[in-house]
């Protein structure tokens, strides 16, 4: 992970997409510069255990490789930096590292994608120059071997290779990357059906900025947002407004049609003292609501109908890695296995999710509506209303949404209709979002409406207008 972003991402995303019936994947990096982790075998019954489905690692070594055949679990393996400039100058050796490192272990292994190095642009040793010949090696290679359908091969960059990242709208590459490097590699992606491999981390840019950043946005928290005067859209999370300062940049490029995977995100649980916001409660708080909002579904501003996908980092607390202590303790997981803490990996987990870290609000503790959205079960008889506190611009973005691309009835809540008394906003947007809800058959997530809606086990009352329970 590049710790020199400070980038000043006060520009956040509008979940206002609410969630969608097919959400994004999540997996883990799997790093292990460490000295008491468990063996690979335990390490795989751990990530079946918690229902993990993708694992990244830095490497391939053999005893992970084997240790993940025939689980079902997808893997991402990493041709190091170091073999970067052997890759390019030599088809013949990516072909046999090709051969050694994917033949031998696909597809009882399921290796879905290869990383050609890990944030090159800013290796000290200057290796970016041999990057896209060693991919292009290594897809050649795959090719050879009639696995190119079936392994994608891309390189992740870190948010340090944008020259302009504030606000998303004006998200550029640094023109110095731009001919030599960036439109080859997004070309060859788009040749090839890859997705662009990035890291993402909200906490550099909180913890460097911490005096202008609120702590809510950078952890999905409900927040008012802020409006992207080049776009106009409204922002309420760091991470989707990163995603778009690169999605933005892609466009400038005119390569829109590439897709982003982010292959590392993730918030320390503990750090040194001037490293602002690590502490367990927020990396809870982080993951917990990152994951919620990947799995139950809807892109960024920029690309509203995109599910994402995102590996967390990382998955142990890694003892031997260099730097604050912050690069120590990333991880989900102690060596011993034990969680650091408790956040779901799955849609089932999510149904009871808690982030139990709520805002303070004016001095009193206030409930989170994306925590109170996961704790009901939606397995009984429940409904969706406006949460009034978030704020009159969620509300009418939800409201809007649940009553155009959402397909809510919205007939009952128009002028002269049964519920459209009394006009008010919170009442119509109940309405609006419980028709939503209900006709996506009360799946968890359905009521979220980016922090404006939450579920109820009580039927709501505006007026005389009573609300459905079900399509």
């Amino acid at each position: 992970m590049d710790r020199t972003i400070s980038f000043i991402f006060i520009t956040f995303l509008c979940i206002l997409s609410p969630i969608l019936s097919d959400g994004g994947s999540v997996g883990v990096n799997y790093g292990r510069i460490a000295n008491n982790l468990p063996s690979a075998t335990k390490v795989t019954n751990l990530l079946k255990t918690h229902g993990l489905t993708r694992v990244k690692v830095y490497d391939s070594d053999p005893t992970v490789l084997k240790s993940l055949s025939n689980t079902n679990i997808k893997v991402t393996i990493d041709l190091p930096n170091e073999l970067l400039a052997t890759a390019a100058k030599s088809q013949s050796f990516a072909t046999s590292w090709v051969r050694q490192n994917v033949v031998a272990y696909h597809p009882s292994t399921q290796i879905e994608a290869i990383a050609v190095g890990n944030e090159v642009f800013v290796d000290p040793k200057n290796t970016t120059r041999f990057l896209l010949p060693a991919m292009k090696n290594v897809h050649n290679a795959l090719v050879k071997y009639n696995l190119d359908k079936y392994i994608k091969v891309s390189s992740p960059i870190a948010l340090s290779a944008l020259q302009n990242s504030y606000p998303s709208s004006s998200g550029s590459f640094k023109p110095e990357l731009i001919g030599s490097v960036i439109r080859p590699m997004l070309e060859f992606l788009r040749q090839t059906g890859s997705d662009l491999m990035v890291n993402a981390y909200p906490f550099f840019a909180y913890e460097s900025n911490s005096d202008v950043i609120p702590l809510d946005y950078a952890l999905f928290r409900p927040n008012p947002g802020m409006v992207d005067a080049g776009n106009g859209l409204r922002y309420f999370s760091l991470f989707d407004a990163q995603i778009d300062a690169v999605f933005a940049a892609m466009t400038a490029l005119k390569y829109d049609d590439v897709n982003v995977i982010v292959t590392e995100t993730g918030w320390p649980s503990k750090g040194d003292e001037n490293e602002i916001g690590a502490s367990i409660e927020n990396a809870a708080s982080y993951n917990g609501n990152l994951v919620r909002r990947v799995l139950t579904g809807g892109g960024t501003p920029l690309r509203p109908k995109a599910d994402l996908a995102v590996y967390l980092f990382a998955l142990f607390n890694e003892n031997q890695k260099f730097g604050p202590t912050s690069e120590r303790n990333y991880g989900l997981f102690y060596p011993d296995e034990k969680n650091v803490y408790n956040i779901p990996f799955t849609v089932e987990g999510l149904k009871s999710y808690r982030d139990s870290r709520s805002p303070v609000a004016g001095g009193r503790r206030v409930v989170n509506p994306v925590s109170r959205n996961m704790t009901v079960s939606v397995s009984g008889q429940t409904w969706c209303v406006a949460n009034k506190e978030a704020g009159k611009d969620k509300l009418q973005g939800g409201l809007d949404y649940a009553c155009g691309e959402g397909g809510a009835d919205c007939h009952p809540i128009q002028p002269g209709s049964t519920c459209y008394d009394p006009n008010t906003l919170e009442a119509h947007a109940s309405f609006a979002f419980n028709s939503y809800y209900q006709k996506k058959g009360r799946v968890g997530g359905t009521c979220y409406f980016g922090g404006a809606g939450y579920v109820v086990t009580q039927p709501p009352r505006f007026g005389k207008c009573e609300f459905p329970t079900g399509f």
